[in-house]
């Protein structure tokens, strides 16, 4: 009888353990959550002498190192190709993925978003006096888009021809140099480049471009890694964390 009391008092000490751990703060199971993105998208994520987390800055780095801090865990900024940040996530590389990217249901297939941080939309940059006005202006012209982007995408939803490449600047230097007529990319980065670049302006068209959330992405099924997330970035987005520094870096000059 004894045996069995001092069994029961063991198993209950250590769920009692168990349970004081697990009502602490939130964190991961691991000490450090490993980020990946495609610092090619300003104001989101670009390479800086200054930056938030090592060489990286912009909104979605920022929104990181928040996590990071608000969780009580280490976070780790990787920098790859677009194209290859879900291989990335899907083969265990990297714990999540932020990288302005858009909540898609083809890519929900093969991972999990967080909740929804930022809304965006598609918009043409076209050098000033353009006859370009609206989505449809674009047949007969030389489209460049981002490879793996919106913009790519909603293109060939128009049926329309283009040039991809790797790089944001990319685009636009084949728009400042003449070599295309028009550079379909998001909305915020766009600001971004024709406030770098004399002579660019923007061209909006609502009718032909829907709205679009962006989201951290995480391995299909990691549910902690996930909830985790979700916490800090409501969190931010009901204290206005995000918008404001949303607003910081897209009112920079």
């Amino acid at each position: 009888m004894k045996k069995k009391i001092s069994v029961l008092i063991a198993v209950t000490l250590m769920c009692m353990a168990a349970l004081t751990g697990c009502g602490s703060k939130q964190t991961s199971s691991a000490d450090k959550i490993v980020f990946a993105t495609n610092a090619e998208f300003p104001p989101f994520e670009f390479i800086s002498t200054n930056g938030v987390i090592g060489e990286y800055d912009g909104i979605d780095i920022a929104i990181v190192k928040e996590i990071g801090e608000r969780a009580g865990v280490e976070v780790e900024m990787q920098n790859m190709e677009f194209d290859s940040l879900l291989v990335a996530l899907q083969n265990g590389q990297i714990d999540a993925t932020i990288a302005g990217m858009t909540v898609t249901e083809e890519r929900a297939k093969s991972v999990d978003f967080s909740t929804p941080y930022y809304t965006a939309t598609q918009v043409m940059i076209v050098p000033e006096g353009s006859d370009i006005k609206a989505a449809a202006d674009m047949a007969g012209k030389t489209i460049a888009v981002v490879q793996g982007y919106t913009g790519e995408t909603v293109v060939q939803d128009l049926g329309f021809e283009y040039e991809a490449f790797k790089k944001g600047t990319e685009c636009v230097m084949e728009l400042v140099n003449g070599k295309c007529d028009v550079v379909v990319i998001d909305s915020a980065t766009a600001q971004k480049y024709v406030s770098d670049n004399k002579g660019l302006t923007i061209v909006e068209d609502p009718d032909a471009f829907a709205s679009e959330e962006y989201a951290i992405a995480v391995q299909k099924g990691n549910t902690e890694l996930l909830n985790l997330i979700n916490g800090v970035v409501e969190e931010m987005l009901a204290d206005g964390t995000i918008s404001e520094l949303s607003a910081k870096y897209i009112d920079a000059e």
